[in-house]
């Protein structure tokens, strides 16, 4: 079954030559003009992924990430005429997953989205894995994308999923920064060592019982991460 990409831009030509140029590589696309629209589309369609434009009237892209972000974990890519670091670091920091500035091309775009949706587990293929990876009490279930620890369900974005998993699969080994990056976003992305910073401080905050001390993902100056075994 096609993958279904939603698509939130105030420009229409936007709206009709890349949703055009994504039905022919094999998607199901569904397009909003706002961000009104876009939460909308997004309740109704239940889309794979979103592809987010920034600046827009009434809702712009950050609010309406904002509020994608209280509703599902769904992929999202962002598009913005802006790419200074700040803007770059503010779109991770509410969980999106992929950043691309304007102008691009169709095609740059289109392997992004296979990228964000083959991160996500949402392209139809996969691994053979372990359904579990278990490290003392956390708990990473491959099947409902979600950390477990006693009884409590810990909620991931894909991003922080797969991170996770990386982290976890690897325990007890120091990983770089480069690598994190690398493992994660792609070799790319392999310079864009802020992001991992953030996505670390993420992560702290939702699995660990104390995030300003830190038992699971520790900190090993001068080297990487690594997650106590």
């Amino acid at each position: 079954m096609p993958r279904k990409v939603l698509l939130i831009d105030d420009d229409l030509s936007i709206l009709k030559l890349l949703g055009r140029y994504l039905e022919n590589a094999g998607y199901n696309v569904v397009t909003a003009e706002n961000g009104i629209r876009g939460l909308q589309q997004l309740y109704e369609e239940r889309p794979d992924l979103v592809i987010l434009d920034v600046m827009m009237p009434r809702m712009d892209g950050w609010e309406t990430c904002r509020r994608i972000r209280e509703m599902t974990d769904v992929p999202i890519i962002m598009l913005t005429v802006k790419g200074e670091e700040p803007d770059k670091l503010k779109a991770f920091r509410l969980g999106v997953d992929d950043y691309v500035t304007k102008p691009f091309s169709f095609a740059e775009l289109a392997a992004r989205v296979r990228a964000v949706l083959q991160r996500a587990g949402r392209d139809g293929g996969g691994r053979d894995q372990e359904m579990r990876i278990q490290v003392r009490d956390l708990v990473l279930d491959r099947k409902t994308r979600v950390a477990i620890r006693g009884d409590e369900t810990i909620e991931l974005t894909p991003t922080e999923f797969l991170l996770l998993s990386v982290l976890m699969e690897r325990a007890g080994e120091v990983i770089s920064p480069e690598e994190l990056v690398s493992e994660v976003w792609g070799p790319d992305y392999a310079d864009a060592t802020g992001y991992i910073r953030r996505y670390i401080w993420h992560l702290r905050q939702k699995i660990e019982p104390d995030p300003a001390n830190p038992t699971y993902i520790v900190n090993e100056r001068g080297f990487g991460y690594r997650f106590r075994s």
